[in-house]
């Protein structure tokens, strides 16, 4: 208890300090701290998405089911397209580790900082729990009333540098898209259509 109650007021600054100088209404911003926190009291997640990779001469699209835990890393097994069906990439402790037999998976840098489609859900998982929130909006996105957070270096200006660009549900609080985008260009694109935080408390479940 006494740790506890001694850490709060810590807490509190830090996820405060995570939206310096961001551009967004309050109660935009309040609820960004909100999820910041969920996230940050995860245990796990899983759920399914669309991947699509933009290679510049090349685009890919890929549907992929994920689960993770703190503790044993992420797990994305690609179920779409057929021809690639199965392959599964574990990420653990900063490396990827693909499975496959007889196929091949364009993995490749996106960009010159060696981005590529598989660093996109981790990326994202970062993002929300520490990264720079320069941005909160309310958007449309079908007919889901969302709330658009775009992180990215304090330093860098909109569009510069690497942006990582996150849609959730209003009412749900649910992840719904994210997006990462260097210098002004979207590279990767998830679309979630099922998304489930596990927390040391509760479940929340998109899908």
């Amino acid at each position: 208890m006494r740790t506890r109650i001694l850490c709060a007021p810590m807490i509190l600054l830090l996820l405060a300090a995570a939206l310096c100088g961001c551009t967004g209404a309050d109660d935009e911003n309040q609820l960004a701290l909100q999820l910041r926190s969920d996230f940050l009291a995860m245990d796990g997640c899983n759920g399914a998405m669309e991947v699509t990779a933009d290679y510049g001469q090349r685009v890919y699209t890929y549907t992929v089911e994920f689960s993770g835990t703190k503790k044993d890393g992420i797990t994305l097994v690609i179920t779409e397209p057929e021809e690639v069906a199965g392959i599964t990439a574990r990420i653990a402790s900063g490396k990827t580790y693909l499975e496959f037999d007889g196929v091949q998976l364009e993995t490749g840098p996106l960009n010159e900082d060696g981005l590529s489609p598989l660093d996109a859900l981790p990326a994202f998982l970062t993002a929300i729990k520490t990264g720079y929130m320069a941005e909160t909006g309310s958007e449309l996105l079908g007919e889901a009333e969302t709330l658009r957070i775009c992180c990215r270096d304090p330093k860098q200006g909109v569009g510069q540098g690497l942006e990582t660009v996150l849609w959730f549900d209003k009412a749900q609080k649910t992840l719904l898209r994210g997006e990462l985008r260097s210098d002004g260009a979207t590279l990767v694109r998830c679309e979630f259509s099922a998304f489930i935080l596990t927390t040391s408390t509760t479940t929340t479940e998109k899908g």
